[in-house]
């Protein structure tokens, strides 16, 4: 997502704030909808049940962030609809964005948005490139639970795949095994290496199982041998691609532990929660929306 994306949207999303007399920050959920990608309002009223169900599981009273409202709008003609819609919280929107599609630009920026008690650019970009180095591991992680149930079914037990992977990861960063790449970076040999790789090594290791992982299952692979050979060569692929662009896997610095970071994220969650204020009961209200 490049900068001037990222500013449009953030402008967008600013240009849809209101706030209350005490100073809290709220959003329709109508206005909402349209920069989230939701076409239609029952699509998007069933990923608002799925926050407030986050809400309620995290212990907080959904009714602080979600507030039911009749609205009237205006018609193209000077008339007046009535319709029904919803306050959102800033940590309300952040809960509609947490149970999105993050592959879709709107939800991925929404996610960072409103996760931080700040409009400055930096800061949200920063999330931004947080959020992605998430959901690529959460991806690796699914890859590789996957490769293992396809082997064992054709006859490779937990410690085969830990050799196919490591040999794998030999292939990926120049000879370095994932014992010796831990050693490379300080990391504690308990630890997944995954955790302290940076956004681009994830993904390229990802797609190299996601590789395997076809191939295991098109040519019906058995056995550690012809499965460890598969994987070694889509490993070497992959580097070979990063090596036209310069880019050695074992040269790229490590970064802050993803689990550290995790922790990080659900205690600033809770902060959210505080900071975001409390809504109202319900009431009505006049939109200045113009429909024709």
């Amino acid at each position: 997502m490049n900068r001037e994306l990222i500013q449009q949207m953030q402008s967008h999303f600013d240009s849809l704030a209101h706030k209350l007399d005490d100073g809290t920050e709220f959003w329709f959920a109508r206005d909402l909808q349209t920069q989230l990608g939701y076409t239609t309002w029952q699509n998007f009223s069933t990923a608002i049940k799925r926050a407030i169900e986050s809400c309620e599981t995290a212990k907080f009273d959904s009714s602080d962030h979600f507030s039911a409202v009749t609205k009237m709008i205006t018609l193209g003609k000077g008339g007046l609809r009535e319709i029904d819609d919803l306050m959102l919280t800033r940590y309300a929107c952040y809960l509609i964005a947490q149970n999105g599609d993050p592959r879709k630009e709107p939800i991925a920026f929404a996610q960072s948005y409103f996760a931080v008690q700040t409009r400055k650019l930096e800061l949200i970009e920063d999330r931004i490139r947080l959020q992605a180095r998430f959901e690529v591991r959460d991806r690796l992680r699914e890859s590789e639970k996957t490769l293992s149930q396809n082997i064992y079914e054709r006859g490779v037990d937990d410690a085969g795949f830990g050799r196919i992977r490591s040999k794998g990861d030999a292939a990926l960063f120049g000879g370095y095994t994932t014992q010796e790449m831990k050693i490379r970076f300080g990391i504690t040999q308990s630890r997944p290496l995954a955790d302290f790789l940076p956004t681009l090594t994830i993904a390229a290791k990802n797609l190299a199982t996601e590789m395997t992982n076809h191939k295991v299952s098109h040519d019906d692979l058995h056995g550690e041998l012809p499965i460890t050979s598969e994987h070694v060569l889509n490993n070497k692929s992959v580097r070979q691609m990063l090596g036209q662009r310069g880019i050695k896997p074992e040269e790229l610095p490590p970064e802050e532990d993803i689990k550290k970071l995790e922790r990080r994220v659900k205690s600033d969650e809770k902060r959210l929660e505080k900071q975001s204020g409390k809504l109202p009961e319900t009431g009505n209200y006049i939109s200045k929306t113009n429909i024709p």
